[in-house]
């Protein structure tokens, strides 16, 4: 015969409502998790393969999944001869919808490839017009705002009293990401992290040994400026 056990009307219910419980606070981290996506050049891409890149390092940081297609090499109008693939043209890096944040960096290659630091009037209005409001860079800061997303625009390293092969690319760095700080400042969602501070004077470190892409441990402290930037908005 079968022996039927009772289970108190309470216990029941105690056991619904911690079910019920897990389920609700499950979804509820689901929904506080930011679905974010990297792109950019070699700023960005830097240490993927060990899986210590700006990307993996917020990825940790945020603890939600950051999909990362920045490429090495990637610009923004520039293109060598060798350079079609579509992973090298950073607008061609953001698709897909239902991003909340776009983490990118680009316009560097443009400069020291595209025209070699001098004479790049011509490259930086076409990354980027004195008014902020014409070139590649706000049209696809507008591309992923419509998207829904913000985006974070991170600017580049600084050597001060290093050289390095990109050393004379410096004003026209800083012009580049001043042009971009004035947009950030005035349209909702688009912001700019700078890094100009963050290599103390006279220290290789944050370099890897060609002078010119981030050492790991640049990449992880970049990673943590943008980390607790997204975490205070």
């Amino acid at each position: 015969m079968f022996k039927f056990v009772r289970t108190p009307i309470r216990a029941l219910a105690l056991g619904f409502c911690l079910t019920l419980s897990v389920v609700i606070a499950t979804g509820a981290a689901a929904q506080q998790s930011p679905k974010v996506l990297a792109i950019g050049d070699s700023l960005m891409a830097s240490h993927a393969i060990s899986g210590r890149s700006i990307a993996d390092y917020l990825q940790v940081g945020l603890g939600a999944r950051v999909v990362d297609r920045s490429v090495l090499g990637a610009h923004m109008v520039y293109r060598l001869p060798i350079t079609g693939a579509m992973g090298l043209s950073i607008p061609a890096q953001f698709r897909g919808k239902g991003w909340d944040w776009v983490v990118m960096t680009g316009g560097g290659n443009d400069l020291w490839l595209g025209c070699g630091c001098g004479r790049c009037d011509r490259r930086m209005n076409r990354l980027i017009a004195a008014s902020g409001t014409r070139g590649a860079l706000p049209s696809l800061f507008a591309r992923i705002q419509k998207s829904g997303a913000q985006v974070i625009y991170v600017g580049y390293l600084r050597s001060p009293g290093i050289i390095t092969p990109i050393e004379h690319c410096k004003d026209e760095g800083d012009e580049l990401e001043a042009r971009i700080a004035r947009l950030a400042a005035r349209i909702e969602g688009v912001h700019y992290i700078s890094i100009q501070d963050l290599v103390p004077r006279g220290d290789t470190s944050y370099f890897a040994l060609d002078g010119i892409h981030p050492s790991i441990k640049a990449s992880r402290e970049i990673a943590g400026r943008i980390t607790a930037y997204m975490l205070q908005q």
